[in-house]
């Protein structure tokens, strides 16, 4: 038998194969009553309530008529699924991809394990209409058939598409009935007549043609594996071999590989030399010829700052070595126990600072130009004569998982930026996660597709920075500044006026929904209980009536109910995809000066980006693996639906702040040796933050300084937003070169190697063998168990998804030029992409079900990996050993913004998240001591700094507590306080500010960033990394399970005081250690200065060193408490029950081991080596 996710005899995974018809009703999709009529074509129009009450319509009436039919797995066998197109066979090809399109972007698919996919069209996704004329309810004409209610066919200007020249005005479905039926015109009672070619209508479609694909279509399944099938010594244009047959599959249909837009330019006319002028194109424009320039530039740190620098480390690392040495001869044999402690402190301590600091030696700086790309991918050049973007797509993953912590209205704010982004737009698809299954965030979602018809052109015509409208509308300083249209004034005071109203809109949806399910819910109860009074069973008897969350059209909501209900709940429900706007044509669409819109969008880009609603299944049973099985389940999806070759993931709260971020990023993928990067990231920058950082937010220390370093090695890590990856390095794969290195952990400098050295074949060659060549010598008696034993146990048994990987790693690649290895053609990816169907999105759906990843190595090679609360770092990391690099990119004007929590409880939450991911590491195989010899040695000791870091907290602990111990014993961690030590101490202390002062030279920080950040290092130290460590090691150790709290974000709605949380005090049980330490420290230095006072013979050298040490260690936990004075000095009762409690211990714990000479002075030290 098959098991759930693999290829079984009967369910092969490929196309052709164990075909199932499985209906798509137009009923409630949740399980709710049907409230709909048939028609021949499978059609449902709505009926009234009281039709519906009158049992007009039935099941049974229902179950032989489809409205539509598509092939679909039945079991988890994943068994092959057929054309949608038969339903409209004999339509107007233009018709019917523009009609099909508009279908599907009004469709929600719902599906899953042992469900059947089922579409549902909805009459309306939101309360009232909306603006774009994509969203279903959206407003237009209606079909002009008797007894018809439904839409009329528009194309995506919003003007009627009539399929005969008599301008009768139906929609899609009576269409088709005419079709199937006599075939004539209802209006003129004419037979429609069909187009012979699907571009006639338009002529700038015509050159851009794809080829068709090869082979013979009566057999899919033959056809599949013939595709795949490669030759030895295929060569691409820059001379360097491949194992990828581009040409055999690159022309191949959407339903054969997903959703990929390429075209391989042929002998004549688009290859760029030589042969005659493309047909119907005329005579080629003339270019010049210019010296290549290149897409990025290293900036090197000035040696007079860097040079320095390197040898500061070097000085203090000596010092700090014979330091030690001294300490270690030289015990204190009065404290021998003090000693103790503290030498093996101050050796971790030095320890760490190695591993801190040896991954900085590198910093290095990376520029950008802009021009170049878009001379080279966006400018008419003979490769590409009509000059459309040769850019490769890019699928952007917004993430959600509850809407009451992530408020829908950022996460709105969030999409409108990402679909105002300059990047081409039929090349970009976004896709938001609603990991919460929840009604607020899919109506959010639609709310934010209506607005961006407004908001995007207004973008666009007045170049606006941020295209955040939050953020623009809120923004201090002139708004005319630097712009020149008569108009903006005006544009601009409507745009708000549609903003706010857009505003109290999403704030409302809570309520609208809750007051709209509760009107269904409550006739709902009103008619069962007419039943039961009418069948005359007893009146006394409980109504079982589910309290379901309702959809706009009156239907069922798929996803997670207010009040959880069987297959209804937060971990048990359908899996969820609606496709809010289609994807674009490839030729621009400009507005009009028409009064029906908010503003002139004459000679502006009216089109919008491709918008697609996810909530992927869940049921009880399955681990769904949180946030990384969410972005995989985002990766599965986008795979099949667009398949763009790179992939930006944003959190719900980081938007893009800069229009221009995705081109930076491609600058760096398209250069010479970008093939070699799996990913390129951006510093997080933070907004809502008070002035003065209190907690360190912002993080520059480890953002510019850290990261910067860590780009000069082989890379940054990654850091869970703000990251482009390229697909196929999420897919496990190898980079398509490396030298393997044979010496210990890489410490080899190259000396040893041949000076030749010999390329192995790397494991990503050898997978994409196994994906474009399974079928090379091999006759179709192996069909299954190829299918069987490779596919399905690494990707899942969906061949739309394996088929689509050699796509997005041919897509992916820089352009053929001089010195560039595994290159494509120019002008590759300028044809048009299809029109997306409903077998498309059907298969979608099969991908993002609970099932499909059992038994495969999604999370463990393959995507986001699972198994640890810090994902992202996991995920880099994997990369990075396979011999991957990645590209740090600080742009000028900050790439993307978010919000940080600066709530102190909050923020120590944040840090013991990242702190305990550390620990899991640490004890995982992911721990870089047993890394590959492809991670290199600098980029080695960074990762094990990751997951070492946490532990450095038990030893900070103690030595917070030396210096109010040598204040009470009147003992020291030294002998006696000589020369040798305070010449030590200053020494390693100068070093230190030293090189504080040159890392703020070269990174551009502050020395106010760096003291927050060393100050919030105790804090966070003495109290989230300790409790990390233990969280760890109970989950290591004894298995329990570690489950952490959404971090609230904030919605900015409170404009009085922005701070607001930051003066909110939430008590937790991470506050304890360091109100002890602080507490027992003030103590200390009063008891020692009592004790100095009412001596006999006092020693107030000894006295300052002690107290010095003591406000060392107080100044570094100031913000901790000022933090817990909240706003005017309120502090919470526990904090003073703490304090008092603590004093008494510590002050009768004292007179226990106080000398019985009172004349003995108190004495006391601490430092930090």
């Amino acid at each position: 038998m098959a098991s759930p996710g693999s290829a079984g005899a009967s369910g092969l995974g490929f196309r052709g194969a164990g075909k199932q018809n499985v209906q798509m009703v137009g009923q409630s999709v949740g399980g709710g009553s049907h409230h709909v009529r048939r028609t021949s074509s499978g059609r449902s129009n709505n009926l009234s309530r009281d039709e519906s009450e009158m049992g007009a319509v039935t099941d049974s009436e229902m179950g032989s008529d489809y409205l539509y039919t598509v092939q679909i797995p039945a079991t988890p066998d994943n068994q092959v699924m057929g054309s949608s197109r038969d339903n409209i066979r004999g339509m107007d090809p233009v018709i019917a991809g523009k009609s099909e399109q508009q279908f599907v972007s009004s469709t929600i698919f719902t599906g899953g394990f042992k469900n059947q996919t089922r579409g549902h069209t909805l009459d309306k996704m939101m309360e009232g209409e909306g603006n774009h004329l994509q969203l279903a309810g959206a407003r237009g004409p209606t079909c002009a058939c008797d007894g018809c209610d439904g839409k009329a066919m528009r194309d995506e200007r919003g003007e009627d598409m009539t399929p005969c020249d008599c301008h009768f005005k139906i929609c899609r479905d009576c269409y088709i009935d005419a079709l199937n039926g006599s075939g004539k015109c209802p209006g003129c009672k004419l037979e429609y007549t069909v187009a012979d070619d699907p571009f006639s209508q338009n002529g700038s479609e015509t050159d851009m043609r794809a080829l068709p694909p090869p082979g013979d279509d009566s057999s899919r399944l033959e056809r599949r594996l013939s595709l795949l099938k490669t030759k030895p010594g295929m060569i691409v244009s820059n001379g360097s071999s491949t194992d990828f047959d581009h040409a055999r599959w690159l022309y191949q249909t959407k339903g054969t590989y997903g959703y990929g837009n390429a075209v391989w330019p042929g002998d004549q006319g688009h290859d760029g030399g030589g042969g005659n002028n493309p047909p119907n194109m005329g005579a080629l424009p003339e270019f010049n010829d210019k010296v290549r320039r290149p897409l990025t530039r290293k900036v090197s740190i000035s040696t007079a700052i860097l040079s320095p620098y390197r040898l500061i480390v070097l000085i203090r690392m000596v010092v700090l070595a014979l330091f030690l040495m001294w300490r270690v001869n030289h015990p204190n044999n009065d404290a021998i126990w003090l000693w103790g402690m503290s030498v093996v402190c101050e050796i971790w301590f030095a320890f760490s600072w190695i591993l801190d600091q040896l991954p900085k030696l590198c910093p290095i700086n990376r520029l950008t130009d802009l021009s170049v790309l878009k001379e080279r991918f966006d400018t008419p050049s003979p490769e590409n004569p009509s000059g459309r973007s040769d850019l490769p797509g890019i699928d952007i993953f917004v993430s959600t998982a509850d809407p009451e912590k992530e408020p829908p209205l950022t996460t709105a704010n969030t999409i409108l930026s990402i679909l105002a982004s300059e990047y081409p737009l039929e090349k970009l698809a976004c896709y938001l996660s609603d990991d919460g299954g929840a009604l607020l965030s899919f109506e959010a979602l639609a709310e934010a597709a209506s607005f961006a018809r407004i908001w995007i052109p207004f973008c666009r015509k007045h170049n606006i920075e941020p295209r955040n409208p939050e953020t623009y509308f809120v923004l201090k300083g002139d708004p005319t500044k630097n712009k020149v249209r008569s108009d903006f004034v005006k544009d601009r005071r409507k745009v708000k006026r549609e903003y706010d109203e857009f505003k109290v809109r999403v704030n409302g949806l809570p309520d609208s929904i809750r007051r709209r399910s509760d009107a269904y819910n409550a006739h709902e109860e009103i008619r069962a209980k007419r039943q039961q009074m009418e069948s005359g069973s007893d009146p006394s008897e409980p109504l079982n009536i589910p309290k379901a969350t309702w959809m706009a059209d009156g239907t069922h909501w798929p996803g997670t109910w207010s009040q959880s209900g069987r297959e209804h709940g937060r971990g048990d429900h359908a899996g969820i995809i609606q496709v809010m706007l289609a994807p674009p044509t490839a030729e621009p669409l400009m507005g009009s000066s028409d009064e029906e819109n908010i503003i002139d969008t004459t000679d502006v880009d009216i089109r919008l980006p491709m918008l697609v609603y996810m909530s992927r299944e869940k049921r009880p049973g399955y681990d769904h693996n949180k946030k990384a099985g969410a972005m995989n389940a985002l990766v599965r999806t986008s795979a099949v639906m667009s398949n763009g070759p790179f992939i930006l993931n944003l959190d719900c709260d980081h938007y893009i702040f800069n229009s221009l971020a995705l081109r930076e990023a491609m600058c760096f993928f398209m250069d010479k040796g970008g093939d070699r990067l799996a990913y390129v990231q951006f510093p997080q920058r933070f907004e809502g933050v008070d002035p003065n950082d209190r907690y360190a937010n912002h993080n520059t220390v480890f953002f510019d300084v850290n990261m910067r370093a860590l780009d000069g090695l082989q890379g940054p890590v990654y850091v869970g937003t703000g990251c482009v990856f390229r697909r196929i390095a999420l897919y496990g794969f190898d980079p398509p070169r490396f030298r393997e290195r044979s010496c210990c952990y890489s410490l080899c400098c190259g000396c040893c190697e041949p000076k030749k050295p010999k390329m192995k074949k790397t494991r990503s060659q050898k997978r994409a063998s196994e994906v474009t060549g399974l079928t090379e010598n091999i006759t179709s008696d192996d069909d299954d168990d190829i299918e069987a034993t490779m596919l399905p146990k690494r990707y899942g048994a969906s061949a739309v998804f394996a088929a689509s990987i050699p796509v997005a790693e041919f897509q992916g690649r820089p352009l053929a030029d001089k010195g560039v290895l595994n290159s494509r053609p120019a002008g590759a990816l300028t044809v048009p992409r299809e029109p997306l169907d409903a077998e498309t999105v059907a298969e979608a759906i099969n991908v993002v079900s609970c099932f499909y990843e059992d038994k495969t190595e999604w999370g463990g090679r393959v995507g986001w990996i699972y198994g640890s609360v810090t994902e992202d770092v996991v995920t880099g990391f994997r990369m990075h050993n396979r011999g991957w690099r990645s590209i740090y990119c600080v742009t000028k004007r900050d790439a993307f913004r978010g919000t940080a929590p600066i709530n102190l409880t909050d923020r120590l939450h944040q840090v013991l998240r990242w702190a305990t991911g550390s620990v899991e590491i640490f004890f995982s195989r992911n721990n870089a001591l047993l890394a590959s010899s492809r991670l290199k040695f600098l980029q080695r000791i960074a990762y094990l700094n990751v997951g070492i870091y946490p532990f450095t907290s038990i030893f900070l602990l103690v030595y917070c507590f030396l210096p109010a111990l040598s204040l009470y014993t009147g003992q020291f961690i030294v002998q006696n306080l000589n020369l040798s030590f305070l010449i030590y101490l200053l020494t390693i202390t100068i070093t230190l500010f030293a090189l504080a002062v040159l890392e703020v030279k070269w990174s551009g920080i502050s020395l106010e960033e760096w003291w927050r950040n060393e100050q919030f290092w105790v804090i966070g130290g003495t109290s989230a990394h300790l409790a990390a460590v233990f969280q760890g090691l109970l989950k290591v150790m004894a298995g329990v399970d570690i489950s952490f709290t959404l971090t609230s974000k904030s919605a900015g709605e409170d404009e009085d005081d922005i701070y607001a949380d930051l003066y909110i005090v939430k008590w937790s049980s991470l506050f304890i250690p360091p109100i002890t330490i602080g507490l027992t420290n003030m103590v200390a230095i009063a008891v020692g200065i009592s004790r100095t006072i009412y001596a006999t013979n006092p020693e107030w050298s000894k006295l300052l060193g002690g107290v010095f040490f003591s406000l060392w260690v107080l100044l570094h936990l100031y913000p901790f408490f000022k933090g817990l004075m909240g706003k005017g000095g309120k502090t919470p009762t526990i904090v003073f029950v703490w304090a008092g409690l603590l004093s008494v211990i510590i002050s009768l714990l004292w007179v226990y081991i106080s000398p019985s000479n009172d004349s003995t002075a108190a004495s006391g030290g601490f430092t930090f080596p």
